[in-house]
């Protein structure tokens, strides 16, 4: 299949909704072979049917998995290594946001349970990977913080905490593994039309969510939400070739909110 991606390999994780699944549709556009990652099996099915109906010669395998799990962890990678033989291009992508709440009222179940999807699941993708990847001798990996993780947000400890920890990570190992051939960015997205932003404003304001996302995209210059495809373009350009000597670099997707701070 010809295009960017043209005999190359992506695990993609959270694949079987907003960022995950638009990111997918991007790539296998763009000729890639993936292996897509989600806990929801029924996600994974609608996320293959959108790319079949679009690009139907196109290489998908589906895994699911629990990212916080290091046996689905080696799961996916030995799926992606049995069925193409290496794996060029990572997007560490699977994350929740959790409840919102002040700090002394979050509560450490679901401060566990965040960080444990967010940062640990990453982290956990990150190894494994970067051991083929080292092995190999070449790769890219996109992780996804967020805003949250590159400034306060408020009411959201375990989530701010955990994507924090994402580019701690990221710029980590992207010392690490350059001198093997393997860049490592991360993306920071702001007010994203996902099905986890609009719960969000659910939780913002139960009565009038609308309200509540008006106020949302208030704080950035654009006054608008981003799209899952724009998010899906710049995770596209940073797993290919052209981004190559991109490295241990956080790229904000968040219509300039953070040039406000």
């Amino acid at each position: 299949m010809a295009g960017r991606f043209a005999d190359k390999s992506v695990i993609i994780t959270g694949a079987g909704s907003g960022l995950g699944q638009a990111t997918a549709q991007r790539l296998a556009s763009d000729g890639a072979g993936l292996v897509l990652v989600d806990m929801n099996a029924e996600g994974l099915d609608a996320t293959k049917k959108l790319i079949l109906d679009t690009a139907p010669e196109a290489k998908v395998e589906l895994v699911t998995a629990d990212v916080t799990k290091e046996e689905d962890v080696k799961k996916y990678v030995d799926t992606a290594v049995s069925t193409f033989g290496a794996i060029d291009g990572f997007f560490n992508n699977a994350g929740i946001e959790g409840k919102q709440n002040l700090t002394e009222d979050f509560g450490i179940e679901e401060f566990s349970k965040v960080v444990a999807v967010n940062l640990t699941g990453v982290f956990l993708g990150m190894q494994a990977v970067l051991k083929q990847m080292h092995e190999q001798g070449h790769g890219s990996i996109v992780n996804t913080a967020s805003v949250g993780g590159i400034r306060g947000v408020g009411n959201q400890s375990g989530y701010a905490a955990s994507k924090h920890g994402v580019v701690g990570l990221t710029r980590n190992s992207a010392r690490e593994y350059g001198q093997f051939g393997v860049n490592i960015n991360a993306i920071a997205p702001g007010a994203i039309m996902t099905a986890m932003v609009e719960n969000s404003l659910r939780q913002l304001d139960p009565e009038n969510p609308e309200e509540a996302g008006k106020q949302f995209v208030s704080v950035n210059p654009m006054k608008r939400f981003g799209k899952p495809e724009e998010v899906a373009g710049l995770v596209s350009f940073l797993l290919s070739e052209d981004a190559g000597f991109i490295n241990g670099t956080v790229v904000p997707v968040d219509g300039g909110q953070h040039a406000m701070y």
